[in-house]
């Protein structure tokens, strides 16, 4: 399997366009891989109550937030999402000198998740990612594959106030505060000399194996990658076209902006084969803690020729079931030892909804075009409606209970009539 992965980015004040933070991500995983956008809401535990996650049992907290996850059907975790105090979080993969454990323990995925159930600040976040990962480690198949695909994780993690990149390899890890400007991270390491957190066996580790003789200064990408910082800056990497598009509108980094960026193909920040951007996600986070984030998830394949939609945390939301998957239980076959010996069909409604119409957008231009003007219409349409509450605030949370689950109502009529 050749390294593939997602592109992560976010912008604060001055890049963004008001006191706003912008995050944004788009998930590349198998072009088969269904993903889903679920809801689960707060809840309290027992002391000494387990929870599963993809691969191994751990302890669960005592409380977990209320989280909206962007996730392949099949897993536990998430490949991006938010939580009700506004913490988002991304997750790539990467590659480097240390050894990838085929072992299974956590995933990137779930520490995606139990970051966002766990940490009410993005700070927080990272502390209960490297916690986990000293106590469980990271490792076992990140593809719904006989076939092993393993990975390191770096993440990109934001709340209100400020963004967080935290790096690892193996148990090892290192993290960058950012609180100003733009950052983006994709399929390699890219942390170098400005480390504000660090595991802390990482330097006398790097020098028993010989990647630093302690006298320069310490670059967690060139220590731990297998080329240079220097030779990666210079490859024309997506992670090099997605810094440039970030920096060409700084100032006036906006949803909008966001948008048109997960939805670049050129850059190949919109990957399209046999790994493809399967969901994508923008978050809006107001500065302003009295004023509400709406978080947009696409639910489908491919952002071009997708609608996304608007969520924003209030009481009373149920499940998302027009883009939850089928469950089956201890029947699962990614559940059953050895695994993933079969692959049951997890496409959700707006999935099999949207497979058809994306076949009707790549087979008839013209009639691909209108379809895909009605979607962006739908879309800048929420985008507006939603400026009235990340401006002056929400004073009926009962009309956003259904907000999203209502949109994607309003974009399976589009596909309807196609």
């Amino acid at each position: 399997m050749h390294p593939s992965s997602c592109d992560t980015f976010v912008a604060l004040p001055p890049s963004t366009e008001g006191p706003r933070i912008i995050f944004g991500k788009n998930s590349d995983r198998p072009c088969d891989e269904v993903q889903e956008v679920v809801f689960f809401p707060a809840k309290d535990y027992s002391p000494g109550q387990k929870v599963e996650c993809t691969y191994i049992e751990i302890e669960q907290a005592a409380h977990t937030h209320a989280v909206v996850l962007s996730r392949p059907a099949w897993l536990w975790g998430a490949e991006m999402g938010a939580n009700e105090h506004q913490v988002c979080i991304g997750n790539e993969a990467v590659w480097g000198r240390e050894s990838v454990n085929d072992e299974e323990a956590l995933l990137g995925m779930d520490l995606v998740r139990l970051g966002l159930e766990r940490a009410d600040s993005a700070e927080k976040a990272v502390d209960v990612i490297v916690e986990l990962l000293d106590k469980y480690g990271q490792g076992g198949n990140c593809m719904e594959d006989e076939c092993t695909f393993t990975y390191h994780n770096s993440f990109l993690i934001c709340d209100r106030t400020e963004a967080w990149v935290l790096e690892t390899a193996g148990k090892y890890w290192a993290t960058e505060r950012v609180e100003g400007g733009h950052r983006n991270i994709s399929n390699q390491y890219s942390i170098t000399t400005k480390i504000d957190k660090e595991h802390p066996g990482m330097r006398d580790y790097a020098r028993e194996q010989g990647w630093w003789d302690g006298q320069v200064d310490f670059s967690f990408a060139e220590v731990f990658s297998f080329r240079a910082k220097g030779q990666i800056e210079a490859s024309g990497s997506r992670y090099c076209e997605g810094r440039r598009l970030l920096e060409k509108s700084k100032g006036r980094i906006s949803a909008e902006t966001m948008m048109d960026i997960l939805r670049d193909k050129e850059s190949g920040i919109n990957m399209e084969g046999m790994f493809m951007t399967t969901g994508s996600m923008v978050s809006v986070i107001p500065k302003d803690s009295s004023l509400p984030a709406v978080h947009f998830f696409t639910a489908t394949p491919d952002p071009d020729r997708s609608v996304f939609k608007p969520f924003i945390f209030v009481a009373d939301i149920k499940q998302l079931k027009d883009t939850c998957s089928p469950c089956f239980g201890e029947e699962d076959p990614v559940k059953k030892k050895p695994r993933f010996q079969s692959k049951p069909n997890r496409k959700h409604p707006l999935f099999v909804k949207h497979e058809v119409v994306a076949a009707i957008i790549d087979s008839t231009r013209e009639r691909g075009q209108r379809i895909v003007q009605k979607m962006r219409e739908l879309e800048k349409q929420k985008l507006e409606d939603m400026e009235k509450y990340l401006t002056t605030g929400v004073e009926d949370s009962t009309v956003l209970v259904h907000l999203f689950s209502d949109t994607v109502e309003e974009e399976v009529k589009i596909y309807n009539k196609a």
